[in-house]
């Protein structure tokens, strides 16, 4: 298995909006996303601190991706 990237909140939150996720509600520092095929997930929002390994893989599992797929999409 792949390992999973080192990211902060500030660039994860534009790849999630490069792949089509838009902000629908925030509270606190927890971001709340939707896909228009009806997805969601939360993220926090921290801009400048790294997200936890277990709180990525979560995230990643929400988008119904693989590592290898989210990794290449954070790359582009």
């Amino acid at each position: 298995m792949p390992k999973l990237p080192v990211v902060k909140a500030r660039q994860l939150l534009k790849t999630l909006n490069k792949l089509g996720f838009l902000k629908y509600h925030q509270v606190g520092s927890h971001v709340q996303l939707k896909h228009a095929d009806g997805r969601r997930t939360t993220i926090p929002y921290h801009p400048t601190q790294e997200i936890r390994r277990g709180t990525l893989k979560a995230i990643i599992d929400d988008l119904n991706m693989s590592i290898e797929e989210f990794s290449k999409a954070l790359k582009n």
